[in-house]
């Protein structure tokens, strides 16, 4: 069996994000306005506003000034296929600040939200949406709760990294560009 080396599978999953971080780069914009869109953006991902995740996504990067595509990518994290296991998972830690139904009744209904988004169209967002609210408070307030916290932590996360790796990145980048203007001098 062929053995695997740790660094080597580091290097391969970042191999296989390079278009991403390629495009991320090439944004115009500063690396907070950009690290703020795709923190944003994550942090919506995690809400259950299925439907309507782009629309929040640009409508709330233009007010607060950031950059619009970054936010639309990460909202894609929440798809027909990650639903239910995301919304399972928000559930439950929601379920541990507000009292809801049992987990094992409402994961199921997560699973037919999953099946049910799968046959839409992608601009069927009202049915979508429908699906969420149709819950009835006594589910959505323990989701709106997890998730408003798993977006909070890990949009937090993916700000810090990504304006980390951003500014890091740029700076290497002026470096270089002076070292090769001194060069042809």
């Amino acid at each position: 069996m062929k053995k695997i080396h740790p660094k080597k599978n580091r290097r391969n999953i970042l191999m296989r994000l390079r278009p991403i971080l390629k495009w991320i780069i090439k944004l115009r914009s500063t690396p907070k306005a950009i690290a703020g869109g795709l923190g944003l953006g994550t942090f919506i991902a995690f809400t259950p506003t299925m439907g309507i995740q782009l629309i929040l996504a640009v409508v709330t990067a233009t007010f607060f000034s950031l950059n619009r595509p970054a936010a639309m990518i990460p909202v894609w994290i929440t798809n027909p296929i990650t639903v239910a296991p995301i919304y399972t998972f928000n559930y439950w830690l929601g379920c541990r600040i507000w009292d809801g139904p049992p987990l094992s009744e409402v994961s199921g209904l997560f699973l037919d939200i999953s099946r049910t988004m799968t046959h839409l169209k992608f601009w069927d967002m009202k049915e979508q949406l429908f699906a969420v609210l149709h819950m009835g408070k006594e589910i959505l307030i323990p989701l709106l709760l997890g998730g408003l916290t798993i977006g909070a932590v890990a949009g937090s996360i993916v700000y810090l990294f990504s304006l980390n790796l951003l500014s890091l990145f740029l700076t290497r980048r002026r470096k270089n560009r002076v070292l090769s203007d001194r060069k042809k001098n």
